[in-house]
C-alpha cells in the first residue's frame, strides 16, 4: 500500500517482475522471515528472539558458498566463530524463560531469510529494478501472510492509537524501507559481508528490549556483545582487504589513481 504508489511517483516500472522469481521471494522474505519473527514473539522474549533471527547471516555465509560461489576466506573463519561464540552466549541455552516452540520459530525466521537473501542474489533478472521488486514482494509476501493469519485465527482487530502506531512503524521504516536498502546491500556487497553486517541489529534488540521492556542482560550477554562487534570488525577487516588486494592488483589506471 505504501511502495506501490511510490512506483508511480518515482516513475518506476509498475508491470510486475517474472512470477517465477518474485513469488518465492516474497514468501521467503515477508511470509516466512516476517510470519515466523512474529509469532515467535508470542511466546519468547523479544531480545532473545532477536538474536535468534539474526542467526541469518551465519546461515547466510553457510549458504552463499555452495550455492553462488562465495567462498569463506581468511579472517571470516574465525569472526563465524566469535559470531556463534557471541550467540551461544546470548542464548544461553540453560536457561528455560521462553518455549521451544518460540526458538524454533526465531532459528526458522533467520534460515527463511537467508534463503531470500541466497535467493535474490542468485535469480534477479537482470536490469531489474530494486524498487519494484522490493514493493512487489511484500505485495506477494503479505498475501502470504494475510492467508496464514485467517488459518490460525480470526481478524478480531480493536482498533487503537498504539495499534495503528505500530502498524505504521512496522509498515513504513520497518519493512518498506528497510527492504529496500536490504536489496540495495545485496547487491553492491558480497552476501557474506551484507549478511555478517545485519549482527549489529540483534544488538539494538537487545538494548531496546532491556530499556522498553525490562528485559535486563546479564554478563553472559554483555560478552556474546563483545564477541560479536568482534565478528563485524574481523568481517568488516576482511572485506576491506580483499578490497585493497583488487585495486592494486588492477594497477593505478583500472583503479582511477
Amino acid at each position: 500500500m505504501i511502495l506501490l504508489p511510490l512506483l508511480r511517483l518515482f516513475r518506476r516500472p509498475l508491470t510486475v517482475p517474472p512470477l517465477s522469481y518474485v513469488v518465492p521471494l516474497g514468501l521467503f522474505q515477508s511470509t516466512g522471515f516476517v510470519g515466523c519473527t512474529l509469532w515467535a514473539l508470542e511466546s519468547g522474549a523479544a531480545g532473545k528472539t532477536a538474536i535468534l533471527v539474526y542467526m541469518m547471516p551465519l546461515w547466510l555465509l553457510m549458504m552463499a558458498w555452495p550455492v553462488l560461489g562465495e567462498r569463506i576466506r581468511g579472517w571470516q573463519w574465525p569472526a563465524m566463530g566469535f559470531a556463534f561464540l557471541g550467540l551461544f552466549l546470548i542464548l544461553d541455552p540453560g536457561r528455560t524463560d521462553s518455549s521451544l516452540h518460540g526458538t524454533l520459530l526465531a532459528i526458522l525466521s533467520g534460515i527463511f531469510w537467508a534463503i531470500s537473501a541466497v535467493w535474490q542474489k542468485k535469480m534477479a533478472p537482470p536490469g531489474i529494478d530494486l524498487l519494484t521488486v522490493t514493493a512487489w514482494q511484500m505485495v506477494f509476501g503479505g498475501l502470504g501472510l494475510l492467508f496464514l493469519a485467517i488459518l490460525r485465527d480470526p481478524l478480531t482487530l480493536h482498533w487503537s492509537p498504539a495499534l495503528i502506531g505500530a502498524l505504521l512503524y512496522n509498515a513504513l521504516p520497518g519493512n518498506a524501507l528497510a527492504w529496500l536498502l536490504w536489496a540495495y546491500a545485496l547487491r553492491h556487497l558480497p552476501s557474506g559481508v551484507a549478511g555478517m553486517g545485519t549482527l549489529v541489529a540483534p544488538l539494538v534488540g537487545v538494548l531496546a528490549s532491556w530499556a522498553q521492556l525490562g528485559e535486563h542482560p546479564g554478563s553472559r550477554e554483555f560478552q556474546g556483545m563483545l564477541f560479536i562487534f568482534l565478528a563485524l570488525f574481523l568481517v568488516t577487516w576482511q572485506h576491506l582487504r580483499m578490497q585493497n588486494d583488487t585495486a592494486l592488483a588492477s594497477g593505478p589506471e583500472e583503479s582511477g589513481e
